[in-house]
């Protein structure tokens, strides 16, 4: 406990004093501190007072419009590093945290994007712990971006949509994959529609997306009337757009559709079928046919267009084609 003192305050002194008075700084604390003993009580006070911030920043991001998936993610993400480091949250430092993430990747074999996603979310924490002034500097700036390299996702193709289509036996799973495959939205949103949300005439509903922000997406003429058949042929006064296909009519959970398609890929023979793809494949045909990025970021509900670039594959014949058109 007393180095991770005279360590912190040394750290903090930095850029205040150089080298010869640092140096005297640190024989000074080192013969103040001789002479006390620093006690467990005082880490269980530590302990007490990271789990009391740690609460505080998920409050804090509550308020910010948070789902709660993500501030569990937060949490245990935050939790976890805690228990390994064994430091209170004001005593870590940049090299603990290097250390972490070093022995995390070792330890899990985790990819580099994963790696930068533990780091981001110590970022947020040390970054919300320095605007609320209960540290001095975030030792987190000093660790940068993890690199990571571009991969490209896949795409449905137009065969394979067509495939899905003719392989439905239920209409209710023909109306569940127009619906994903002509809006685009996601499956979290699909699963909180009711009924009473589409607006037949205007082929349009309103879903509410990440931190509870209403939109509206909108479905071509198929989805249109797959979903009115689908609609008719219920029996049940359930309000939810999609329920189960077997009594009692309950509202489908998302494992339900992810569940559902999986093995309708498995019967069809198409590889790695869920719901996400049908909406990075609408992204991509969208700036293919040349829909500009700022209406398809509205579209996807994305509060960053960084996020819709990444979603949006462009097609390297169309790359191509362009290049003809406006270079050669």
């Amino acid at each position: 406990m007393k180095q991770m003192i005279i360590d912190e305050i040394m750290q903090q002194m930095q850029g205040c004093l150089d080298n010869v008075q640092l140096g005297k700084l640190h024989d000074v604390m080192e013969y103040v501190f001789h002479n006390y003993d620093f006690m467990k009580n005082e880490i269980i006070e530590d302990n007490d007072e990271s789990i009391e911030l740690l609460d505080a920043f998920v409050a804090a991001k509550r308020i910010e419009g948070c789902s709660e998936k993500t501030l569990n993610y937060y949490r245990t993400t935050i939790e976890n590093m805690l228990d390994v480091v064994a430091k209170g949250v004001r005593h870590i430092q940049t090299d603990d945290l290097r250390k972490y993430l070093t022995g995390y990747q070792e330890k899990n074999g985790s990819s580099k994007v994963t790696i930068d996603n533990i780091r981001r979310i110590l970022s947020s924490f040390y970054s919300w712990l320095e605007d609320e002034d209960y540290i001095l500097k975030s030792p987190v700036r000093r660790i940068h971006k993890v690199k990571t390299g571009s991969v490209i996702k896949e795409t449905y193709t137009d065969e394979e949509l067509e495939k899905m289509r003719d392989g439905c036996k239920e209409m209710r799973d023909l109306a569940l994959i127009d619906m994903l495959a002509s809006t685009g939205m996601r499956i979290g949103e699909l699963v909180l529609l009711n009924r009473a949300d589409i607006n037949f005439n205007e082929r349009e509903c309103i879903v509410f997306g990440k931190g509870d922000k209403e939109r509206i997406v909108y479905f071509d003429a198929r989805t249109k009337i797959h979903l009115k058949n689908y609609l008719e042929r219920r029996s049940d006064d359930n309000p939810a757009l999609f329920v189960s296909l077997r009594a009692p009519f309950k509202r489908i959970k998302i494992g339900g559709v992810e569940s559902r398609l999986r093995d309708i890929g498995k019967e069809l023979g198409i590889e790695k079928v869920h719901p996400h793809k049908f909406r990075r494949t609408l992204a991509t045909m969208a700036i293919d046919k040349g829909m500009p990025i700022e209406q398809l970021q509205q579209l996807l509900g994305h509060k960053r267009i960084d996020t819709t670039l990444h979603y949006a594959m462009v097609k390297q014949s169309n790359v191509k084609i362009a290049h003809k058109k406006y270079i050669s």
